[in-house]
């Protein structure tokens, strides 16, 4: 298409956009965009769906607007777009001005992780800045388990920290202190993400309003968990296994951190993986460990990902 018939065509949609005719316009939209993809023409027609989505989004076009948006992760997939600034920029620009309601923002934003995972094998859960920025708009809009489990698969420890004590101090009990903490640093753990796993723990023990300074700390639980992450830079099993054993009253309080620590054993101190099936939890683990989450729910994310300490005042173990 010559670029007088591209520039007629878009002031046609412009013009239906300005008159109301938000359907009409989005139909020259994609008619525009098969016309750019036969072509291969994959920079016009990401710069055609983005400004197309965003206008028709900024007018509360949701779904015509998410469709074009779900059409541009087409076009970065087509086009083997390598994930950059300027891609993670438009991505969670169209995600934040979709209405948290609509259906199809959950796929536009499973499809988008996609993306980054098929363009670079290394982060086979998703690109963990794109998780992170998904997670912030969530925690703004506070959806705290959404927000929650994309940033479980961040790096951004300090900003799970602080949205930790932001969802511990509206929604949790204060006996939950530490358990809200505890699962996110396990969670870490078995991602192997050694370090961000150390950033959150220290980040929430030392902001929690609530929490008095350590360490060590009067609840054992966070006292299991610094003694734990000091334990990684030994890798000796017996400490792993003495700490286990001196903190099980505490480690009982959730049934799932067994099967968390069953393969933080295996990751970080050479625990051979137990050869039966394990159970619920496993697979819940399982859903974590593979990042299902993000791609096979919308508000019902797996429990291991979103879960929320149990609701219920708890009677602390004390060292």
């Amino acid at each position: 298409m010559a670029a007088r018939g591209v520039e007629r065509v878009l002031a046609k949609c412009q013009a239906c956009v300005d008159a109301g005719n938000f359907y009409e316009a989005h139909q020259m939209y994609r008619t525009l965009y098969f016309r750019y993809a036969a072509g291969q023409k994959y920079a016009e027609a990401s710069d055609l769906l983005y400004k197309g989505s965003l206008t028709l989004l900024k007018h509360n076009q949701y779904s015509s607007g998410a469709d074009l948006a779900l059409l541009l992760v087409n076009v970065l997939n087509s086009s083997k777009q390598e994930v950059s600034g300027v891609t993670m920029d438009r991505v969670v620009t169209l995600f934040q001005q979709m209405d948290p309601n609509c259906p199809e923002r959950h796929n536009f934003l499973t499809s988008a992780i996609r993306w980054t995972n098929k363009v670079n094998a290394d982060h086979k859960r998703g690109h963990p800045d794109l998780h992170q920025r998904f997670g912030i708009t969530f925690w703004q809009e506070k959806n705290y388990a959404q927000a929650r489990y994309h940033l479980i698969h961040s790096t951004d420890g300090k900003g799970c920290a602080a949205m930790l004590i932001e969802y511990h101090s509206s929604q949790g009990y204060p006996s939950e202190v530490d358990l809200f903490i505890a699962q996110a640093v396990l969670q870490y753990l078995c991602l192997q993400n050694k370090d961000t796993a150390h950033a959150v723990f220290t980040a929430y023990t030392t902001n929690h309003p609530h929490l008095e300074k350590g360490p060590p700390f009067v609840k054992p639980l966070l006292n299991f968990l610094w003694f734990l992450l000091l334990a990684l830079e030994g890798g000796k099993l017996a400490v792993f296994t003495i700490l286990c054993e001196k903190y099980e009253p505490s480690l009982k309080r959730d049934p799932s951190y067994k099967e968390y620590l069953d393969k933080i054993g295996q990751i970080f101190f050479g625990v051979p993986p137990p050869q039966v099936s394990q159970g619920l939890f496993g697979n819940l683990l399982n859903s974590l460990l593979d990042g299902g989450g993000a791609e096979d729910s919308d508000d019902d994310t797996p429990v291991t990902a979103n879960a929320t300490p149990k609701r219920k005042e708890t009677q602390f173990d004390m060292d």
